[in-house]
């Protein structure tokens, strides 16, 4: 199996500039600064209509902690069945209970409502307190992917717990490191933790217009550089020669 890179895009632009970079897929989100949140309607549905490359959506109806109650429930299954409806390729989700371990019944229905999309089990993983366990329940739960950092900080801090879960996982179900994944450190990712899908931004930070005065709106703006996708691209291409 070849290596894959996902692109964690914030918007339309990013998007776009994940697939002109060679990013294999994108995973869409909003207000990335803050961990990223389910992205609009209308930003989904242009997305699919600019790419090819295959979309997966983030559902996370808030910033914060992965404890959801019934009402954030209900909107992490509509959002879900919405992306289902427009024909994305998959979905990233995860929920835990107030014990840290893997909600398995309030995952088990977001991933029922997934149907035949792909599903990624996000970074709620490296707040579990067993990583081992929460491994298990997310192949239980059916999950494709599980997203991490190896429940440290950045995925090369990481490294040795990644490389630890992938012989756990056996084939079952693909890790996935993230956060970190960098030109620079994307090639020892890959040979020291026999990962075969790596999650990275690409991320460069954008001037804003000239503006009379500062405001309480202003705020920084990350886009996905093209480039930097395409650097990843290459050397993770390296890897495999």
């Amino acid at each position: 199996m070849s290596l894959l890179l996902e692109i964690c895009a914030g918007s339309v632009q990013s998007a776009v500039a994940a697939q002109a970079g060679g990013a294999n897929r994108i995973e869409l989100c909003q207000s990335l600064e803050q961990g990223g949140v389910t992205p609009s309607y209308g930003t989904i549905q242009r997305v699919l209509a600019l790419l090819t490359i295959p979309v997966f959506v983030l559902i996370r109806p808030r910033p914060g902690n992965f404890v959801y109650d019934a009402e954030e429930m209900a909107i992490m299954e509509a959002d879900i069945r919405q992306c289902r409806a427009l024909g994305c390729a998959g979905v990233v989700l995860g929920a835990l209970d107030k014990t840290g371990r893997v909600d398995l019944a309030t995952c088990r229905q977001l991933v029922e409502a997934a149907g035949n999309m792909s599903v990624t089990f996000h970074r709620a993983f490296d707040v579990c307190l067993d990583q081992h366990q929460a491994l298990e329940d997310a192949i239980v739960l059916g999950c494709h992917r599980v997203l991490t950092s190896g429940g440290q900080l950045t995925a090369p801090q990481g490294q040795e717990q990644l490389a630890a879960l992938v012989q756990q996982a056996g084939g079952r179900i693909q890790i996935m490191p993230g956060s970190g994944v960098t030109p620079t450190t994307i090639q020892d990712l890959a040979r020291c933790t026999g990962a075969q899908e790596f999650h990275a931004s690409a991320k460069k930070l954008l001037a804003g217009p000239p503006a009379a005065k500062a405001t309480e709106f202003d705020a920084p703006r990350w886009e996905t550089d093209a480039d930097s996708v395409r650097e990843l691209v290459m050397r993770l291409c390296a890897v495999q020669e």
